[in-house]
């Protein structure tokens, strides 16, 4: 399966309680690297988010941001804890009395003191039960965008194999002839000079010199890593790093074809081999 590391997707909810919204961002990284930003009133869900995200995502870097916005229109009212209220003014009046300039008391102060304003309790379970259902959401847009945009990648990379196919077998075609060529022009040297030479010992060399620009076996593992590729896009797992893998072989043996090259067609075609690789290996970095 070739998904992208690379997507976006938000998704909102809103209930008489307030509004959840969820934004999942994802990027290409080398691993799996998760990071969650709750509000304070979701920190506890954080290991199951955790959980859900590694069922679905294997590779990159996420980040995952929620927001919570409780509804306007709840009660404004103030619930002040009367009992602790005046155990504070009581240790408040009782050192402003040691003091040698006492200072009047702040209402404000005490109404800042923690545990002075009463919060409201609310039942937050619903609440994160619908912060996880929305995040399911998200997440599965998320997983789809980066399905979707893996197949776009993959249909490129197929297209630059056929690309690189076309010239493997171009150049296995020319095989005979270069040989050929590579015989006329020594001929021709000889001819030139008007020296006289051992036909044997000629054959002797010629041999030689075209067992050293023999690139058959590298254009039969070029076409065997083509085999692979298509072997790798069938399996039901990521498949980003063996694709990188691959793309390593392909340029080496490029490079190989490029060094025993005795003809500017070849060298040509080497050079077109590591341009066409190298576009596959930009956007493999993406692939999950």
């Amino acid at each position: 399966m070739t998904n992208s590391m690379t997507a976006f997707s938000s998704s909102r909810d809103q209930q008489p309680w307030g509004t959840l919204v969820w934004e999942l961002r994802s990027v290409n990284h080398r691993y799996l690297d998760l990071t969650i930003k709750l509000p304070d009133e979701f920190h506890g869900l954080e290991n199951e988010l955790r959980e859900r995200l590694g069922k679905l995502i294997k590779r990159g870097k996420l980040e995952c941001c929620l927001r919570f916005e409780p509804a306007s229109g709840q009660s404004a009212d103030i619930h002040i804890n009367d009992e602790y209220a005046d155990a504070v003014l009581k240790a408040c009046q009782r050192i402003s009395k040691k003091l040698h300039q006492p200072s009047e008391l702040n209402v404000i102060d005490i109404l800042k003191w923690p545990g002075v304003i009463e919060q409201p309790q609310t039942d937050l379970k619903p609440i994160q039960d619908a912060a996880l259902t929305l995040f399911d959401q998200a997440l599965e847009d998320l997983a789809a965008i980066r399905q979707r945009e893996g197949q776009r990648l993959q249909r490129m990379i197929e297209e630059r194999c056929e690309g690189v196919r076309t010239i493997v077998q171009a150049e296995r075609k020319r095989r005979p002839q270069i040989l050929q060529q590579t015989r006329d022009r020594l001929m021709k040297k000889l001819e030139e000079l008007n020296a006289s030479y051992d036909k044997d010992r000629f054959e002797q060399e010629l041999a030689f010199i075209a067992q050293k620009m023999d690139v058959d076996e590298e254009l039969d593992r070029l076409e065997s890593h083509f085999v692979e590729i298509e072997d790798i896009f069938s399996r039901n797992e990521p498949v980003g790093r063996r694709l990188d893998f691959i793309m390593q072989e392909l340029n080496r043996e490029a490079n190989t074809l490029g060094s025993k090259s005795t003809d500017m067609e070849t060298t040509r075609a080497s050079v077109e081999l590591k341009v066409l690789i190298e576009q596959m290996r930009e956007q493999i970095q993406n692939i999950e």
